[in-house]
């Protein structure tokens, strides 16, 4: 099983734990409401998920042939939902980012109680990880 694989399992079995998407939603905020913020000076335009209904930055860089990611937001719920997705593909190649079937956040049930707004805003999160990823098997 690839490490890509071995995630989504994961993070679909951790989420299966919960069958009540009001406890998911708190496991998550919990469970990401202390993570380290950005500095400021990362909360800039350049980094700024546009199509998102709260204010959330996503900070990518690449080193040893790794992507890693680091999140804010202005909302628990979107800072909790953004270091979930962060967490996930932290420290992927950009290969293993890109087979990631797109959907697996759905299909672990994170989704289901958003508003139209915010699942715009993860799907919007997702894309700029993959374009990320994308960019880096390019150059």
């Amino acid at each position: 099983m690839s490490l890509s694989e071995e995630r989504t399992k994961n993070l679909l079995e951790e989420m299966s734990l919960f069958p009540n998407a009001k406890e998911r939603f708190e496991y998550i905020i919990d469970k990401y409401k202390k993570s380290v913020p950005l500095s400021d000076d990362l909360k800039i335009e350049e980094n700024l998920v546009k199509g998102c209904m709260s204010s959330l930055w996503l900070v990518a860089e690449f080193k040893d042939d790794k992507c890693y990611f680091a999140s804010d937001a202005d909302s628990l719920i979107t800072k909790g939902v953004a270091s979930l997705v962060c967490e996930f593909y932290n420290g992927l190649t950009p290969s293993e980012v890109l087979s990631i079937d797109e959907n697996c956040f759905e299909k672990s049930h994170i989704s289901d109680q958003l508003s139209p707004n915010r699942r715009n805003g993860l799907s919007k999160l997702i894309e700029k990880i993959r374009l990320f990823a994308q960019a880096q098997l390019i150059s």
